[in-house]
């Protein structure tokens, strides 16, 4: 992947208000309430078409690097263009964003609420009912317990997993975790044995279902090797670019599956409003995962919490 242009707004998940759109535009209108999408669904191309996917490749390659379809964005400041965190940037009052990479929701949505929904919640929860398509009675274990894996952890209970085994090194998790349905919460600090042979003797050989949401290999290696042999399906959720995950043959070849998601498998468009919709009937957490609320001058505050493990996410309100 090339490095991202500069200089760059950031931010990729919000919701917000449609204050007018440009010629042709068909799907939203001025005034609907909105979550901008970072990856698309165009409804056209072969990917969108396909039930395996939901890849959209609709300006992926223009996205990925700031900008629009025509090569630029809509921002400037002191007449220099400044680039779009994979087309969305809503870390700003304003944004523009091709008609495919938004969706109207429930006119009576909080926005401060639904907002989460533009990734790390729907990303987490996805990753176990879509993509890890975790079964009732199964037993799992989710390594980090950021919003992505607590929300991994809401979704491995709402697919009915009997036993849900919470990994993070930070000892404040324990009861955050609990609140979205971990039966057991383990600190690989407490132990001198590697996480995965704590895991397979807790487990008797293993999990059924393992959700990394960390972004390290390392952590990735360990949730491959927490599965039990016998059919494991392990899932990377974690963002990581610069590194390589290695694997010795037969951590597959035994029968575990490892897999990848993306924006927890979702079909963007038409299924970030069902979540709205699930939260709104009370299917769906929302409220717990936001700890903190700040204001746009004060965003680096924010990201403070997030790295020191203070918040789970914290609201900028513009």
């Amino acid at each position: 992947m090339k490095p991202r242009p500069f200089p760059l707004i950031l931010g990729h998940e919000g919701a917000g208000i449609v204050e007018s759109v440009g010629p042709g535009v068909t799907k939203v209108s001025k005034g609907d309430k909105v979550i901008p999408l970072f990856l698309p669904q165009c409804g056209q191309c072969e990917r969108c078409l396909s039930p395996k996917t939901n890849l959209c490749t609709k300006n992926w390659d223009k996205t990925q690097q700031g900008v629009l379809a025509d090569g630029t964005s809509r921002i400037t400041c002191k007449n220099q263009q400044i680039y779009q965190f994979i087309g969305v940037s809503t870390f700003s009052e304003y944004t523009v964003v091709p008609e495919d990479n938004v969706t109207k929701i429930h006119p009576d949505a909080p926005l401060d609420k639904v907002c989460l929904l533009g990734c790390g919640v729907s990303t987490g929860y996805g990753a176990a009912v879509n993509t890890g398509k975790v079964e009732s009675g199964s037993t799992c274990a989710v390594f980090g317990l950021g919003a992505v894996g607590l929300a991994a952890v809401m979704g491995c209970k709402a697919a009915g997993a009997s036993r849900i085994i919470a990994v993070d090194i930070n000892p404040d998790k324990s009861e955050i975790a609990k609140t979205f349905g971990a039966t057991e919460f383990v600190n690989p600090k407490e132990h001198s044995q590697p996480i995965q042979e704590v895991l397979r003797k807790l487990t008797n050989g293993g999990v059924d279902f393992s959700i990394e949401c960390v972004g390290n290999v390392g952590v990735m290696r360990a949730a491959v090797e927490a599965c039990t042999p016998a059919g494991g399906i392990c899932v990377i959720v974690g963002w990581i670019e610069v590194e390589e995950l290695s694997l010795a043959p037969l951590d597959i070849l035994l029968g575990r599956t490892l897999k990848g998601t993306y924006f927890g498998g979702w079909k963007t468009v038409e299924a970030v409003p069902r979540l709205v919709q699930d939260y709104m009937s009370g299917k769906l957490l929302l409220d717990e995962f936001v700890t903190h609320r700040l204001t746009l001058d004060q965003v680096n505050q924010a990201f403070d919490h997030m790295i020191t493990g203070k918040s789970i996410r914290t609201v900028i309100e513009m």
